[in-house]
């Protein structure tokens, strides 16, 4: 694996955990929405971090979670469930962005961010076996013993 794709995905991978201690901090001080908000962004970064060793992007939210949605979840390479964190992340995020008069309470916060840090925890598990595996497989040149 190229240092830069291992490079990229850990810099998205501190970011999403990054952002889960701020949705952690914002929970406890209170402002639910914005802990919502860094709650969808911890997991929608966590996602990201496996884009990065596939080497694929894309502009908009949208088009990241269905990328990993069939990719990762209609594999079933990680459980379903985590279709559903995301979607409904997202759908919150939203409305509290953009959404007049739109409320969230202490305990949609704090499942928010439950569901962030079973979410993110889950991706590095994936991304570090994953990694792991791809280390330990031998590239042409070192199987024909060249240095």
């Amino acid at each position: 694996m190229p240092d830069i794709q291992k490079t990229l995905m850990e810099y998205r991978l501190q970011t999403a955990k990054e952002k889960l201690h701020s949705a952690e901090i914002l929970l406890a001080s209170g402002q639910y929405k914005d802990s919502v908000g860094r709650s969808y962004y911890a997991m929608f970064s966590a996602i990201r971090a496996i884009l990065a060793l596939d080497k694929v992007d894309f502009s908009k939210h949208a088009a990241i979670i269905a990328y990993f949605q069939k990719e990762y979840i209609k594999t079933e390479i990680l459980p379903k469930e985590y279709s559903k964190f995301i979607s409904t992340a997202f759908q919150i995020r939203n409305n509290c962005d953009y959404a007049d008069f739109f409320l969230v309470s202490k305990a949609d916060a704090e499942e928010q961010c439950s569901k962030a840090v079973k979410f993110t925890a889950a991706i590095e598990d994936y991304l570090i076996k994953r990694t792991q595996k791809s280390n330990s497989i031998p590239n042409s040149a070192e199987e024909e013993g060249k240095p």
